[in-house]
């Protein structure tokens, strides 16, 4: 989970994009102008900013520009706008943005690029490569001796200690069995209670990725899940 700050003077995008993200399990605050953004960055340490360009007090060009000049630009930043020009958004890039999206923003190319500014900010380092020891060293030719040896001679060298095969794990599981020696509407009722608890536990929960996987609006979705009593945080508790 990422703490994701939104910054629209346009409530609708802001509710919208809260919405979205929320369902992916991240935490979202919201500002709807400059001024309750750099209340909310002073206060929080934030893993994205989703940034939009033009806004009543001071436009979100001038924001990151304030941003980087005060070393506060620790956080990837999405710029957002419907009238912005190629200049713009090229030197909002220079100053340090992550990328740039245009409104209206598509499903698709917002969770792609919260990915990926994501992706950016927990990014660890490459692991350094494990030291050899001396000793480790000189054993190696004359474990290779006695392998050599052991394959001319028809022998398979057996390893001092087997070590356990790690278990790998499934996921929900797609075959179920259901009592068929019941009502029909009984039946259908626990085949879409099992059907829709699957999806969402392979999704992590994102009510987006159900939707989309399954073929319902949103809104018809979330009534069907609240119809059929499923737990709605259940699969984001057992991640």
């Amino acid at each position: 989970m990422a703490n994701i700050l939104v910054v629209d003077d346009e409530l609708g995008i802001r509710d919208l994009l809260s919405e979205i993200l929320n369902d992916e399990g991240h935490s979202v605050d919201l500002a709807e102008n400059a001024t309750q953004a750099r209340i909310a960055r002073a206060a929080h340490g934030y893993d994205l900013v989703l940034l939009d360009i033009w806004m009543p007090d001071t436009d979100g060009v001038s924001l990151l520009k304030e941003w980087a000049t005060a070393g506060t630009l620790t956080m990837p930043v999405i710029m957002m706008s419907g009238h912005a020009t190629i200049d713009t958004a090229v030197e909002a890039t220079r100053i340090g943005a992550f990328s740039f999206l245009e409104k209206p923003i598509t499903l698709q190319k917002l969770l792609k690029a919260v990915e990926q500014g994501l992706a950016r900010t927990s990014a660890p380092p490459a692991p350094a490569a494990p030291a050899v020891s001396s000793a480790a060293t000189q054993a190696l030719p004359a474990a290779a001796a006695a392998t050599a040896s052991a394959s001319e001679s028809g022998q398979v060298p057996q390893p001092a200690h087997a070590v356990p095969q790690p278990v790998v794990a499934t996921g929900p599981n797609s075959h179920q069995g259901f009592d068929l020696d019941r009502p029909l509407r009984e039946a259908r009722d626990g085949f879409e209670k099992a059907y829709f608890e699957f999806h969402l536990a392979r999704e992590g929960g994102s009510m987006t990725r159900v939707a989309e996987k399954t073929g319902l609006e949103r809104t018809h979705l979330y009534r069907k899940l609240r119809q059929l009593g499923v737990d709605l945080g259940r699969s984001k508790r057992s991640q």
